[in-house]
Order: C-alpha cells, then sequence, then structure tokens
C-alpha cells in the first residue's frame, strides 16, 4: 500500500446517514487514507475542478478514487460520470458507483458512460464495512493506480 498510501477517496453521495456510515466503515478498518465527502455532482465538480469552495485547493493532487452515489440532486450521478469520463485530466480517476439502485439500466448505463465498479449499498452495517474493506484493498493495495496528478 505504500505507493497508494497518502490517495484521498472522494465520496459524493447526498444522504447525510449515508455518508456517516460510511465514514464509520473506513474508522472501523482503521484506513488512514483521507476521506473527503461531497453531497450532490455540482459540488463534486467543483472539488474535482478546484472550483468555488474548492479553490483552495488548486495545484494539490485530485482525489486517486471516487464513491458515486447515483441518485442525487442538482447533478445527478449519471450526469456528473458522464463529465468525468469525458474529461482528459479527470477521466483516469477510478469510479466506483456506491448506489441503493439495482436497476439493470442503472448497472449497463453507468458501465457504458465508464464506471469501474458497480456496488448495491448493503443494508447493514456489517456488510458495508466489508465492502469498503473489499474495495479499499482493491483499488488501494492490489491495484497499480496512474500517477496521481
Amino acid at each position: 500500500m505504500a505507493n497508494n498510501e497518502r490517495i484521498t477517496i472522494l465520496m459524493a453521495d447526498d444522504d447525510p446517514d449515508d455518508r456517516l456510515l460510511v465514514q464509520d466503515a473506513f474508522d472501523e478498518i482503521r484506513l488512514a487514507n483521507p476521506l473527503v465527502f461531497v453531497e450532490d455532482g455540482i459540488e463534486l465538480m467543483d472539488y474535482l475542478h478546484r472550483r468555488g469552495d474548492y479553490a483552495h485547493l488548486a495545484g494539490t493532487p485530485l482525489p486517486g478514487l471516487i464513491l458515486l452515489d447515483l441518485n442525487m440532486p442538482k447533478k445527478d450521478g449519471r450526469e456528473a460520470l458522464k463529465e468525468i469520463k469525458s474529461d482528459p485530466v479527470l477521466r483516469m480517476i477510478p469510479i466506483v458507483v456506491l448506489t441503493t439502485s439495482n436497476a439493470e439500466e442503472d448497472i449497463l448505463r453507468t458501465y457504458d458512460l465508464g464506471t469501474n465498479s458497480f456496488i448495491v449499498k448493503p443494508v447493514t452495517f456489517d456488510k458495508l464495512v466489508e465492502i469498503i474493506r473489499k474495495v479499499t484493498q482493491y483499488w488501494l493495495e492490489i491495484v497499480r493506480l496512474p500517477p496521481n496528478h
């Protein structure tokens, strides 16, 4: 994990309970990586482009992994995914869709738009911890990510 130790994980989810559960799951597995939350697709894009409330981050590395909910206000996850994957600077950031949707249409569409993984949010905290452990182990320990810019 040495190469990916300081990679920031960015989660876009409008549900405060889901954000808290994911934070608790990260705490449970004792992951040292910074975890940042945004609440909708517009805030996600502002964070990635370092504009608005995130202008002070200009020049800092982009997140190395995005956890993306599909159903968010203002700009939903599908729109944000399409925008990220069409941007030459952002498209290499791995995106894991973590959503309540189990619709085949959402699965097909998000993979078509370039998501790296599609995970349905589990109903129990223990299952969430297990998923977060496996997802972070895979993306931060097993695979080799592109250089963080």
